[in-house]
């Protein structure tokens, strides 16, 4: 496999691996509110949009099928944040 797509791959799983310990540590420290919520569910669809571009492949399908996963994101999120605040 080339090394450079290798090396790239690495450095998406650390950039997840990072946010991934960052949520962690707003949620265990960060006293509970919309502001926390809120920076949760931001960086859960970053993370889930490069889980689905580099390790899933949509980085080169068309935008279509980018934008019903993206669209899928934001929808669940949108109704997490909703249970949240009511």
């Amino acid at each position: 496999m080339n090394t450079q797509l290798n090396r790239f791959a690495t450095l998406i799983w650390l950039a997840l691996v990072m946010l991934t310990i960052g949520t962690f540590l707003i949620g265990e420290e960060v006293s509970a509110g919309k502001t926390v919520m809120l920076s949760v569910l931001v960086i859960s669809l970053i993370k889930g949009q490069l889980i689905a571009n580099y390790f899933m492949g949509l980085r080169y399908v068309g935008w279509l099928w980018r934008g019903i996963i993206l669209g899928y994101f934001v929808i669940v999120g949108g109704m997490i944040a909703i249970a949240y605040l009511n």
